[in-house]
């Protein structure tokens, strides 16, 4: 049984406090396709938010195409009816399967950037900012910032506003995760690479923010390309050290491990 939420932290953004926690929980499985999310009543006393805050966040959530009401019962988390990918079908070198996944994301992201600079709203604006502080707070920290990595690009996917794409993000999230852990660890042996990575998220995030449809498509499409170019310059120690073991998911089809 899932634990209860803790309460959101007083301040601005609350409904957006409240969807992202409950958009984690479906995300890691811990809400699964047909569970019934609790109360409103019950969110209200746990999250220590109002109604009006709740139904926000469950409109966020909706719009996401991550739950759905149903008259008289409740609401509930969607089912995703995607057929399962076959990976394992190929066996492919390591090096090869990353630059592939990123082949799919840049495909991906780019048509995703291209939207939110078109649908953006100034609350998308602050997430999609807030999640670039979040990642470089977690580079600084040490970590590898993959989670918060991910959490940059889907809160652009997320102002977006289309949940089929959205849906095929979070479907494929395993694969890209797994990517993003080895591009990231490549990146992060090297100062010039981790800068490069930083800008060109600067660039796509202002893109965004101006509201430049083709600039935003542009950048997010030339963000993948230079993360290929930095793989294709990760040197034979950097594979047999980290890489192959990182992308060991994407060759066998697993998902990657946390």
């Amino acid at each position: 049984m899932n634990a209860p939420f803790k309460p959101a932290i007083p301040g601005a953004y609350l409904s957006d406090q409240v969807a992202d926690v409950m958009a984690a929980r479906i995300r890691e499985g811990r809400l699964a396709a047909g569970d019934k999310l609790p109360t409103e009543a019950a969110m209200v006393e746990q999250f220590s938010v109002s109604r009006t805050v709740v139904r926000e966040a469950l409109s966020r959530l909706k719009s996401l195409g991550l739950v759905e009401s149903r008259q008289g019962s409740g609401v509930f988390v969607k089912e995703v009816s995607f057929p399962p990918l076959n990976f394992a079908a190929k066996s492919v070198a390591s090096r090869q399967a990353v630059v592939q996944m990123v082949e799919v994301r840049r495909a991906l992201e780019a048509e995703v950037a291209a939207l939110a600079a078109q649908r953006r709203t100034k609350m998308d604006i602050k997430r999609i900012h807030q999640s670039i502080v979040n990642l470089d707070k977690a580079v600084l920290a040490g970590g590898d910032g993959v989670h918060e990595d991910v959490q940059y690009h889907l809160a652009i996917a997320e102002a977006a506003r289309n949940p089929f794409l959205m849906g095929t993000l979070q479907y494929l999230g395993q694969f890209l995760q797994g990517a993003t852990r080895v591009t990231r660890a490549n990146e992060a042996r090297r100062d010039d690479f981790a800068r490069q990575v930083r800008d060109e998220h600067a660039v796509i995030y202002q893109a965004i923010e101006a509201g430049d449809v083709e600039a935003a498509r542009r950048a997010a499409a030339s963000h993948m390309d230079n993360a290929i170019v930095r793989i294709g310059q990760a040197d034979s120690v950097f594979w047999q050290q980290t890489g192959d073991a990182l992308a060991s998911a994407l060759v066998h089809g697993m998902p990657a491990s946390s």
